[in-house]
Order: C-alpha cells, then structure tokens, then sequence
C-alpha cells in the first residue's frame, strides 16, 4: 500500500518530530545545546519508510521565541502527527513514534553524565504527547 502525504500532513510530521529534538536542546541547554540537537538529528535523518523520507530535512519556523512558545507548537504536532499516521499508515505510526523516542533518547544522552531534571521532564512531556493520539 502506497501512502501519499498531503504537504500539511508532511509538515506536521517535521514539526512534531524536529520540535521534539528542539525542545530537547532547550531543555538541556545548561550542557551543550548544539550536541544535543546534533544526536537527536542523526537519530531522525536515521529513520526508514515513509517517516524517513518525510523527515529527510526540518521544517522553517521551529524558533519560538520562548521554550513555551516551542511546546504550545510542537506537543501537538506530535499528538496530531500520531493520529494522522493511525489512520492513513498504522505501521508508520510505530516508526514515527519509535523514531522519535531514539531522538529523544539520543538527545539526552548527548549530556554528559545523567539527563537534568529539565531534560527529563521535556522527553516525558514528549512521550506523553506522542502517547495521546
């Protein structure tokens, strides 16, 4: 079965997925925001099937001007981006929910030594959102 994405669709893929790994370097800025932001991006251009093709380059205008400002955009996008997999591509919903777990994980293992508290609480405000759809 051939799944076509609309270019909506795509971009909110992007959105969710490259705003997860954006929240994740915001999130860990005290250490090194461009390490982290490294890892979680090789983890996503890393990605198979339609999701990877999808996710081969991030989308413009993922710079809030506030961690919050990022949040109120990319949480639902990674909610709605779930949602549109199930229905159109259930089997590309796991890869884009597992896609997007390794990136998160690949973020904060970029921190030298264990993942702060604010790191932990943005890759579970993450899960969460992926989890809703």
């Amino acid at each position: 079965m051939s799944v076509t994405l609309t270019d909506q669709d795509a971009l909110t893929l992007r959105t969710a997925a490259w705003g997860a790994v954006s929240l994740m370097s915001a999130a860990g800025a005290a250490g090194s925001p461009h390490r982290v932001a490294t890892e979680g991006s090789i983890a996503l251009t890393s990605a198979t099937g339609l999701v990877g093709h999808v996710l081969t380059k991030a989308p413009r205008g993922l710079d809030g001007k506030s961690v919050a400002a990022l949040a109120d955009q990319v949480l639902p996008a990674l909610t709605a981006a779930v949602s549109l997999l199930k229905r159109q591509a259930p089997a590309e919903a796991d890869n884009f929910r597992r896609t997007v777990a390794v990136a998160v994980d690949a973020s904060a293992r970029a921190q030298r030594g264990e993942p702060g508290p604010a790191m932990t609480e943005m890759a579970r405000k993450i899960t969460e959102a992926l989890d809703a759809a």
